[in-house]
Formats: C-alpha cells, structure tokens, sequence
C-alpha cells in the first residue's frame, strides 16, 4: 500500500514508471520478470530504474534512491564500479561469448578456490542452476533420490526445493507451486529450521535413501534467519555419519558477509566444510554468473570426468567471468570492514526508530545481511524458523517501505527479503536514510491492520 503523503511529506513523479509498467503488464506475466520485483507484496507501481551510480538508482521518472536492494547483493560494490565497467567494457570489446574455454573463467574458479574451502568448481549461469547441479551431483554420488531441506530456505525455482512444509516434524514434501509434478518432490523431505532434533529424527528413520541435506548457510529469503551456534556444523555431521552429503548455499552470502562468505562465520572456526557449495550474485558482479564447487572426489563426478551430466552454452561467459574476477579481486578486507560498519549503522538506525514510533520489530543479522521484522509484540525477540517469520506484521512493513521510498530510500519490496549495503554508501547516502526512518517508522506505526493474512513468497 502506497504511504499516506500527510505522513511523508514527499511526493515521487511516477508518470514515466506507471506508463512503463502498464505497457510490461501486456507484455510480460505480472510486467515483471521476477514476481517479487512486481510490488505484490507491498501494493503500488514498480519503479522502473534508468542507471544506477555508487549507492543511488535513479528512475525513468528522474528520481534519485539511496539503494539498499544492491541488485539482491550482487553490488557489493556499488553500481557501475569504475574498475568494473572498464574491465567490462575491455572484455565485450573482444566478444561477447565464445563456445570455448577461457582464461577469465580459469582465474574466476581460482579466485573461488583461494578464498573458500572448495577444491573444484563448475562455472554456471544462476544460482538456481548451480543448486539444481549440486542435487543431482548428490544423486549421482550417492546413488540415493532423497532430498532433505529445510522450510523458508529458498534455492531457487528447482522443481525438487520449491516444496513446502506440511504437518509433522519430517513430512515428504508437497510441490508449492502449480505446474510442478508431485513426483518431483516425492523424494524431498522438509524439515523446521534450525531444529536439530527434527534432523536427527529423520536421518534415524531415512538415513540409507537419503542423498543431501541443503540449506542456505545463514537464511536470507524468510528474512535473515541465522542457523544457531553450531547447526551447520550438525548437519555436516549428521551427513558425513550416514553417508549422505551436505550442500551449503551461499548464492546469497557467499562473498558478501566475508570474502570467503558465511563458511568462514561458523565452519573455518569449528573446522568443517560443507561437501559441496553453491554460489552466486556478488562472484557475477552485476552479470548473470553463479558456481557449485566442493570436495575433489564429488566435482570429478561431474561430466566430462564422470558421468552426472551438466552443461550450459554461456557457462563460464567471458565477460561475466571478467565481472565477477574483478569485483572479487577489489572485494579487501577493507570493503568488508565498511560494509560491516554501515549495515551495523542502519540497524542501530533503524531499530532506533522504530523503538521511538512504538513499532515493534525485531533485527537480524548475519555478517552484514540484515533485515527487519515486524513483529506483533515486544515479546517476540527471536526469528528462528519459517513459522516465526510468517508471522509478522507485513501491513506495517508495507507503509514503511513507501514511506521510505517517498523519502528517497529503496527498501526490498517484501518484508522476507534481506537489506544490502555497498562500498559506496558512505555517510552521505547513510544520513539520507537516517532522515527517512523516523517518518517511515511513524508511517507503520499508524497503519491498521488489513483484513488480509500474512504469507511468505519465495527469493528474487
């Protein structure tokens, strides 16, 4: 629902974005190509961007947004990088694709080895396809059809991992959406996150038939939703006891929350590693690029070297590959310091806020992914699972997200979606949304709740 402008006090052109969006809506389902990029959730016309500078998206409509959406993470360091366009610009000048190896793809997958615990990795195009790729290489190892995953994780639009929860604590998972045979996710079982006991219940009642167990390594699409101390290192070796393997995803917060992503937040301390990764968005740098890497013996499984089939015309694409290597190799530890401390602000920012509006919430990280829940009571201080988080108040999320949009800030257009920060937001883009919070939070303190009820959809 758009804001209310007495609360505002702003008012955005939105002609140029209103006609964009009816002339998408006869061209493509919803106008959009991404459903969660459609405003669904959060009422109003989408804002169709023009260019995108440091950490400011500017629209058709000329206006200017502190972004805090950085593309789903991929910006890490903000739009259009300038090291970035040109190395860019350098490789498209030699050609787009090439249907061949090429060097920028070897020293992509090297840059990957060196900063994770990985020993191989197959380049792909999305992080749904490399998830899709580790399922199958789980398979094809094991020799086993059982999937195990968790309920709130999303792994993108896999036929087998878009199952939803059903009643129980290990339940065969249901397809949760039309269009996916039931048989797909006949073999996926879905469990409760970060409940162990629901893990171990099941290990002790499918162990032999199943493959993988896949999570994302600190949950992003239900909110952020870290695993508790000590549960990935659980599942790996729940795994390892019973033969089957464990995929750790990191599309979203590999190479983001540290330069060897979450991995280096709980496993490099605790001394495991998952036995395949997938990752995406930053190590693609803005251009469609994602990888599953893992242990030596489970990638030389893949074909050509082994006999689990996969393949892609633009796998390993030469100018994405050039995107992805430069921004990795400019991602120092001096950008994860900054990144820290500026999503650190905005949440100490934004909790203050709404504190003072009486809104209340609850904030959540994991390394430098954050979000913001809306909760219906103080006495909610945790978010730990997918039935928590499907309990929010979404009203209020929605007339704080207009308010700060009205205010020049680009929030995630869902209240299930994590805020992402860049190098680029530096203390001009940081107090622009410091003077938006106290009004936006005012904005959900006034809204009533709609006769509607809540529910989560999936990652963008």
């Amino acid at each position: 629902m758009p804001a209310d402008p007495s609360l505002t006090g702003h008012a955005r052109s939105t002609a140029a974005s209103e006609a964009l969006y009816a002339r998408a809506c006869d061209l493509a389902p919803g106008g959009v190509n991404s459903p969660v990029r459609a405003f669904g959730a959060v009422g109003g016309t989408p804002v169709f961007v023009r260019r995108g500078r440091g950490p400011y998206l500017y629209d058709v409509d000329g206006n200017e947004y502190v972004d805090l959406v950085c593309s789903w993470g991929p910006l890490i360091l903000g739009h259009a990088h300038p090291q970035v366009v040109e190395a860019v610009t350098t490789a498209v000048a030699n050609g787009t694709s090439y249907g061949t190896p090429s060097e920028p793809e070897v020293e992509l997958a090297a840059e990957i080895v060196d900063r994770t615990p990985v020993e191989m990795v197959r380049l792909v195009s999305s992080g749904t396809e490399a998830t899709m790729t580790a399922v199958r290489l789980a398979r094809g190892v094991t020799g086993r059809d059982v999937v195990v995953k968790f309920a709130g994780c999303y792994h993108g639009h896999v036929d087998a991992l878009l199952a939803a929860a059903g009643s129980g604590v290990a339940t065969f998972g249901l397809p949760g959406t039309p269009g996916i045979p039931a048989a797909s996710t006949a073999s996926t079982i879905v469990l409760p996150y970060n409940n162990l006991d629901a893990v171990k219940q099941t290990f002790a009642e499918y162990g032999d038939q199943i493959a993988c167990v896949i999570t994302e390594a600190a949950v992003g699409n239900m909110g952020v939703v870290p695993p508790r101390p000590g549960f990935n290192h659980a599942l790996a070796e729940q795994c390892r006891r019973h033969g089957a393997l464990f995929i750790s995803d990191e599309v979203m917060t590999g190479f983001r929350v540290t330069r060897s992503g979450h991995w280096a937040l709980d496993g490099a301390d605790e001394g495991w590693a998952p036995d395949l990764m997938t990752f995406g968005k930053v190590m693609g740098g803005g251009f469609p690029a994602a990888a599953v890497g893992g242990r030596r013996e489970v990638m030389e499984r893949l074909a050509p070297a082994g006999p689990v089939y996969q393949a892609g015309t633009l796998s390993g694409n030469p100018v994405a590959a050039t995107a992805g290597l430069t921004t990795l190799r400019l991602a120092t530890d001096d950008v994860y310091a900054h990144l820290d401390q500026a999503a650190g602000r905005l949440q100490e920012l934004a909790g203050k806020a709404l504190t003072e509006a009486g809104v209340p919430h609850v904030i959540q990280a994991a390394g430098n992914l954050f979000s913001v829940f809306f909760v219906d009571s103080d006495e909610v201080t945790v978010i730990d699972n997918f039935d928590a988080a499907n309990k929010q108040a979404t009203h209020r999320y929605a007339a704080f997200f207009h308010a700060m949009l009205d205010a020049g800030v680009y929030l995630p257009p869902s209240a299930y979606e994590a805020w992402f920060v860049s190098a680029a937001h530096d203390d001009r883009a940081l107090d622009r949304v410091a003077e938006a919070l106290p009004v936006a939070a005012a904005a959900a303190a006034a809204t009533p709740p709609p006769p509607a009820d809540n529910s989560a959809g999936a990652g963008e």
